[in-house]
């Protein structure tokens, strides 16, 4: 029987954009992603990883997007906060399916379908080996669900922030407008900053940058990245202090 590979990271933040859930469409949710989704994320908790998760909402509402449209920005981002709650519970649903002890804990107090967001509180479900999902953004307009990310990391004390997304790492253009677009294995914020290059929104990529949190983007769709991420296996493009 092969030797299973402890994790690198101990307590790890994922980030996974709302759009991800979608699946084949465009909006929504599909049930086949979502659950494909959390079998990942088992695989990672029956490590023994510590994981915070932080789900976007986008295929469901997009703040900025309201805003084109006439929406006031504040009312279209508290919009879009709670979409990312109703993702919240999707994924909660499909990890406690397969065994997942799983707590969704939201900046925006709902209390008949999640906790709210209290720091101690969610170090001990983790602590405990629970799954933390993180809803509502910071609970603030004007802030991305990065942003967030971001921040949950620094107060749990991530080892390391984990952006699963639709491309596999950080390239030096649009790899689908740029043939010449070459991938980055490793990159320190000083360079990814200069090279103006499009990782995280300004604030959260500062927010790592000044508490040296690690930032690896990789590719969610291939199946096991975020296992071989936690392992410290080569995937993606690794930012670092």
């Amino acid at each position: 029987m092969a030797k299973i590979k402890k994790p690198k990271f101990k307590r790890v933040l994922l980030k996974i954009s709302g759009e991800a859930l979608a699946g084949p469409e465009a909006l929504g949710i599909d049930a086949a992603t979502v659950s494909s989704i959390s079998s990942q994320i088992k695989s990672v908790v029956d490590l023994g990883c510590e994981l915070g998760l932080v789900i976007g909402g986008g295929n469901i509402f997009r703040g900025s997007t309201g805003e084109k449209g006439g929406l006031d920005r504040v009312t279209g981002d508290n919009m879009g906060m709670l979409a990312t709650v109703i993702n919240a519970l999707a994924m909660q649903d499909a990890l406690e399916k397969l065994g997942v002890v799983t707590r969704v804990m939201t900046a925006i107090e709902i209390q008949k379908v999640a906790e709210g967001y209290i720091r101690r509180r969610a170090l001990r479900h983790l602590e405990k080996g629970r799954v933390v999902i993180f809803a509502g953004g910071t609970g603030n307009p004007y802030f991305s669900t990065d942003t967030a990310a971001a921040l949950r990391a620094v107060e749990i004390k991530a080892d390391v922030i984990m952006k699963a997304t639709q491309v596999d790492g950080i390239y030096s253009a649009d790899p689908k407008k740029d043939k010449n677009a070459r991938r980055f294995k490793s990159l320190s914020f000083n360079e990814a900053f200069s090279r103006r290059l499009k990782v995280m929104d300004s604030t959260a990529f500062a927010l790592c940058e000044e508490n040296k949190l690690p930032l690896l983007v990789f590719d969610l769709h291939k199946k096991g990245n975020i296992r071989r991420a936690v392992q410290g296996e080569e995937i993606g493009t690794y930012v670092h202090a």
